[in-house]
């Protein structure tokens, strides 16, 4: 097979459309051709038959001295078939009387009353016996299967020439319904192929077919969704600029302050407010990356499920040696369900919790405690809550959690405002609810997450 053959371009639905109804309509037609011949084949059939029967009733009522052949010859046409329907009168073995049409040959052998199919001459016959009115006459009518088939045929050919005539009509008419019917189809993708390249307005749906309309809708959300990522993408990569440029001209300034100091101590100051710097940056790097994959996911599996318990545990001890160095501590409850599965895969699951204990540690005192509760609250619901004694936060400053970069004045607190960005757009990509309040038992603030397990 050649390479063009093989990336031929397929056929057009027009195309399809059209051959696939003319396909059908050509088969259907034939059925019901073959279905009027078989019908008209029996109706004529029968009709003929009981022509025969009556033909040879009449005979039968018929005196024998009048059947003269001369006479008989000189009978009227009743119609254009009646030379080659006739018939034989028989005495035993003896012809007594035929029609001028008639062979001598006896049309069939036939004794009994009833009908035959028999072949006189290499001619087909479709004969009739009956006695006549003396018991050893026997009186045969036939006619020829040629004239039946003649007649059936023109039976039919009279049933099947409107409806050969009708078929081109059809045809068009097809061609005209379907080209109508995917025409709107085409002026949406002229429609999208004008579009330049940056535009993400919504396609109009005014007189779209019903049909055509959830595909118009699902353009349209998707022009809105790439609208929307595109205006993330532009506010990320400005906001992540201008928050890179602090710490990076943090830590010029004390490489610098290194590189001129004359004292040991002060020189090792430096270095030590360098290499601060740097590790605030690459938590920064980490949670702009953590967030931009998040950004990047269109789906989400839910068929996903991480058993919650045992991944708590392995973030609060990797957190830690960093509670330890202010001598905070992180309490795991003691009723903490040991089979609460969340709808998450593991590795975001752990971003979740670490960005949760992350914040409750970075915003309370030192010696302070943070407290983490899981549990199940029967059998359609289960929750993770997280608490802390820092001083809390206002419900205007709870309303903007989650806004890129907002971080609460006055904590006294580094850090970049991504921690509660990522802990939100996990929650929208899994269905998962966020609610912030105040720890009656901490003081601080109290973030519950809850799901349908």
């Amino acid at each position: 097979m050649s390479s063009a053959a093989a990336h031929r371009a397929p056929r057009s639905l027009q195309a399809r459309l059209l051959t696939t109804v003319l396909t059908l309509v050509l088969l259907a037609w034939s059925v019901a051709a073959a279905l009027a011949w078989h019908e008209t084949d029996e109706e004529v059939s029968d009709l003929l038959d009981a022509h025969l029967a009556q033909t040879a009733a009449l005979l039968r009522l018929q005196p024998l001295d009048e059947l003269d052949e001369d006479r008989l010859t000189e009978a009227p046409e009743l119609d254009k078939h009646q030379p080659r329907v006739v018939f034989q009168l028989w005495h035993e073995d003896q012809l007594l009387a035929r029609s001028a049409s008639a062979p001598q040959e006896p049309l069939t052998q036939r004794r009994q009353r009833g009908f035959a199919d028999s072949q006189v001459d290499g001619k087909a016959w479709r004969v009739f016996v009956t006695q006549g009115r003396e018991s050893d006459v026997r009186i045969v009518v036939g006619e020829l299967q040629s004239v039946r088939r003649e007649i059936v045929l023109a039976a039919v050919l009279s049933i099947l020439k409107p409806m050969a005539w009708a078929l081109p009509l059809l045809a068009l008419g097809i061609w005209w319904a379907v080209r109508g019917s995917v025409r709107p189809l085409g002026r949406l993708g002229n429609a999208v192929a004008a579009r330049q390249p940056q535009s993400l307005e919504s396609l109009s749906t005014e007189g779209v077919p019903p049909e055509v309309l959830p595909l118009v809708t699902a353009l349209n959300e998707l022009f809105e969704r790439m609208a929307r990522l595109l205006a993330t993408e532009q506010q990320f990569t400005a906001d992540a600029a201008h928050e890179l440029r602090t710490p990076i001209a943090g830590i010029r300034m004390q490489a610098q302050v290194a590189q001129g100091a004359t004292d040991t101590q002060e020189r090792a100051a430096a270095l030590q407010a360098t290499v601060q710097g740097c590790d605030r940056a690459t938590r920064l790097v980490e949670q702009l990356l953590q967030l931009a994959r998040l950004d990047a996911e269109a789906t989400h599996d839910s068929g996903s499920s991480t058993p919650l318990n045992e991944v708590a545990r392995q973030v609060a001890a990797d957190l830690q040696a960093t509670a330890e160095r202010r001598q905070q501590r992180i309490v795991l409850q003691r009723h903490l369900a040991p089979d609460v599965r969340i709808p998450l895969p593991e590795p975001l699951a752990r971003v979740l919790l670490r960005n949760l204990l992350d914040n409750a540690l970075r915003y309370s005192p030192d010696g302070a405690e943070v407290q983490l509760q899981i549990d199940a609250q029967g059998d359609d619901q289960a929750q993770l809550i997280v608490e802390d004694s820092g001083p809390g936060l206002t419900p205007e400053e709870q309303a903007r959690l989650g806004e890129r970069f907002f971080r609460v004045l006055g904590t006294g607190q580094s850090g970049s405002g991504l921690g509660w960005s990522i802990i939100q757009r996990i929650a929208r990509l899994h269905h998962l609810q966020v609610g912030t309040d105040r720890s009656p038992g901490l003081g601080g603030l109290r973030v519950t997450v809850r799901w349908k397990p």
